[in-house]
């Protein structure tokens, strides 16, 4: 499946081997999720692709914890996916808004919540349950 930003200045590539509607979507109750009306999918069976032109296309911003970059187009704002890096791997969640064809996913909901969670487990959370992700700059 593919998406992109609003203007198309970063691209995604979503490979999964499960049917769309068994990726159950998450809600994450996070200031930043919410107020980007986020939904997110993983499937640490699949692969995320994602390209720019360049570096400068995507803003990379960190809060909280600061474990994980949340990647957004620098054009238009628009939240793709956040991406965790561990032993030199990256893993990510999509935000499912980006998708072409969003409404091909379940229009389920699972409320999550972060709240607490040593920084440790968190990142061994992602790693395990969030998909393989490649960043590509295809213009240098």
């Amino acid at each position: 499946m593919k998406g992109q930003c609003h203007c198309s200045a970063v691209t995604v590539d979503f490979e999964t081997g499960q049917t769309l509607e068994d990726l159950v979507a998450r809600a994450c109750q996070c200031a930043f999720c919410r107020k980007h009306g986020a939904r997110t999918v993983a499937d640490p069976q699949g692969q995320l692709t994602v390209t720019s032109a360049s570096n400068e296309a995507i803003n990379r911003y960190r809060f909280g914890e600061r474990t994980a970059d949340f990647l957004i187009c620098a054009s238009c704002g628009v939240y793709l996916c956040a991406v965790v890096e561990a032993d030199g791997l990256f893993y990510s969640t999509l935000n499912i808004n980006v998708m072409d064809d969003r409404t091909a996913f379940s229009d389920r909901d699972e409320p999550v919540s972060y709240d607490g969670e040593a920084v440790a487990s968190r990142i061994a959370r992602r790693v395990k349950a969030w998909t393989p992700t490649q960043i590509v700059v295809s213009g240098g």
